[in-house]
Order: C-alpha cells, then structure tokens, then sequence
C-alpha cells in the first residue's frame, strides 16, 4: 500500500484545504513511525496538495529517516504549470527543494492536458536520476499508450498508473484499463478507495463529514444511500475483526491494485495492517459491489475526466 498525503495539505483553517484537517507536526510524525514500524514507506504528494504544504510537512515528518528507508511519489500538475522553457524541470526542482531531496522514486504527470507537449519532458530528469520511475495520474488508455510510447522511444515507459478507483467508482476496469495494466506488467494505484471517509462507516446522515470542507459538501448528500453498502462492509470486517474501512482497501487489494489510503493519524496504520490480512471471497466481492451499483452514485471528482 501507498501512503496519501493529500489532506496534509491543508492548513486547518476551516475553508482552507480540501478535508478540513486540522494536523500537527507531533501527530503527523507518529503517523510516520508507525507507519515505517509496519512496513509502509511509499509517500504519495502532490505540489496542488496545499500549493507545496503537502511536500513540504511529509519532508519535515520524515526527517531524520536515512533516503532509502522511504520512497517519494509527488505529481507534475500541467493545469499549474509556469511559462519557462521547461516547466516540468521547474516544477520538479521546486518539489525536490520542498522534499529535502535530490531524486523522486515516482513522478507522475497528474492530469492529462496535452500527453503530446508534456511527456517528453520527463526524458531529460530520467536520464540524470532525478525520477526513477514515471507514471501517470487520471489518464485513459489512448492517454496511457501515448505516454508509453514517447517514454518508449527514448528507452523508458510507463511504470505505473493513479487513478480514483473505488467501490463507488470503478471506471478504470469497465475502461479496460485494470487489463491493460495486468497484461503490460504495470502498477495501479487506486486512490480515493475510502472515497474520503464516505466508505469508512463512520459518518452518517445523522454524523456527516466536517461541515465546511469540499468533501462535505461532495459527500454528505449521499451518506444514506450508501447505508446497505457500509453496513454490509462492516459485517464483514467485524466478522475478522476489522472495520468497514479496512474492507474498502482490501477490496481495492483484492482487485489487484495498490490503494492509496490517506493516513493522518497514527491509529489509522492499524487498519492498513488489518486490510492487509483480510482476504474476500470472490462472494463477498461481487455482494459488494451489486450493492455499490445498486447506491447508484456518482463520485468522479471535478478534476476527471470520463475513462
């Protein structure tokens, strides 16, 4: 599993941020001892995460870790890019800087806008070190396969695939692109499998997601028609003594993906370590998922476009 850091982005100023977090330096350095503890050392960033707080605050909780006991994945944003002659280079200097680094383990192109202008400019920072591997973030498979092939003219590919991939949302295996990723030995990443906190069982119509965040706002509408669903969840994790949450991610485990689970408190490490051992039947994935499609939602975010 991958670690997200995407709520420490925010600031904890209510309307400042995407979560409404409100995180501390002591708490979010807990988070990466318990974490390294038990084997989780692949961060995922993004410099859009709080415009560079994210990068930033994961560097200073990790201080003090030697570089190889950790990996760095952080995102080039095209849709905030400069106007200088190489905004990709400016962007990942700017991120390296903020990380306390000098090489990224994972560097992705966040969100496709022009696969054609951007990708190339990934070939100069492979071949000096700075990235050691290249993947991309809500793109398509026409989006994939170019990628793929202007990193493949210069000896390069393709590594890994980001995309939002949840029990509520699952475009990326009705698009092909779960297959397309098992058959060219490529790594999916699925974020948003909690669909920010709305699978974990915890909040409700009557105990909604913190008033005043962009999740609320996206998910607190739709709390009771995921009611079959979560409490479907967590039978099941009771039943091997877990939770609903820890159903989410090993369902997303299940499926072949590495889930991306936001962590920001030391206690939610637990849960990793329980959806770790959790193993679905092939019957309790499919009830799983006749119940998602039957809540009839849609949570594909602002920032995605159809697979």
């Amino acid at each position: 599993m991958a670690l997200g850091t995407w709520a420490w982005g925010d600031s904890g100023e209510v309307g400042d941020g995407y979560f409404g977090s409100q995180l501390t330096g002591p708490g979010l350095r807990k988070v990466v001892e318990k974490a390294h503890s038990n084997g989780f050392t692949l961060w995922d960033t993004a410099v859009v995460y709080g415009m560079g707080r994210s990068e930033a605050v994961l560097a200073q909780a990790l201080k003090g870790y030697d570089r190889s006991e950790y990996q760095l994945s952080t995102k080039f944003t095209p849709q905030i890019a400069g106007d200088g002659d190489d905004p990709v280079a400016d962007m990942l200097e700017q991120s390296l800087d903020r990380m306390g680094t000098d090489y990224v383990d994972l560097y992705w192109i966040h969100n496709p806008a022009d696969v054609a202008r951007w990708t190339p400019l990934l070939i100069p920072p492979l071949k000096s070190g700075k990235i050691k591997h290249v993947g991309v973030s809500n793109h398509n498979l026409e989006e994939i396969a170019l990628a793929d092939q202007i990193l493949g003219e210069a000896g390069f590919r393709v590594e890994a695939v980001q995309n939002h991939y949840s029990l509520l949302y699952r475009s990326s295996e009705r698009a092909g692109i779960l297959d397309h990723c098992r058959e060219h030995d490529v790594r999916f990443l699925s974020y948003m499998v909690l669909e920010q906190g709305a699978l974990t069982g915890r909040y409700t119509a009557a105990g909604p997601l913190p008033e005043g965040s962009v999740r609320a706002a996206a998910y607190n509408g739709i709390l009771p028609r995921l009611r079959a669903l979560t409490d479907r969840m967590g039978r099941i994790g009771q039943d091997r003594g877990g939770s609903a949450a820890d159903v989410a991610t090993a369902w997303a485990i299940a499926k072949g993906t590495t889930p991306i689970v936001g962590v920001t408190k030391a206690g939610y490490i637990d849960g990793l370590v329980r959806a770790r051992g959790i193993d679905l039947a092939d019957e309790e994935i499919a009830e799983l998922e006749a119940l998602a499609d039957a809540a009839d939602v849609d949570t594909r975010g602002s920032w995605e476009h159809e697979m």
